[in-house]
């Protein structure tokens, strides 16, 4: 009985690390652009430090680094593709 418990503990900590990684993907690709469309426009990374004081302030601290790896990743894939809120003035 309990090595039954032991493996479904650790299948609950790999899936929560996997559920972590996804949402700091999805969290750090979302930008907020401001502009006027054509002439000029004003990137803002609001998912990346959304994403940073989550992992900072994170209760179970799996490996920090990997998560600021993905979190700069996803800013990156963010920054180049139609992802974010953009908002015209």
């Amino acid at each position: 009985m309990a090595k039954a418990k032991q493996k479904q503990s650790k299948a609950d900590i790999e899936g929560m690390y996997f559920l972590k990684l996804v949402l700091y993907l999805i969290l750090g690709s979302f930008w907020i652009r401001v502009g006027n469309g054509a002439t000029w426009q004003i990137p803002i990374p609001v998912g990346l430090l959304c994403g940073l004081l989550i992992a900072r302030n994170d209760r179970f601290k799996i490996d920090r680094k990997i998560e600021y790896a993905v979190l700069l990743i996803a800013m990156f894939i963010g920054f180049w593709t139609p992802m974010g809120l953009f908002i015209k003035m």
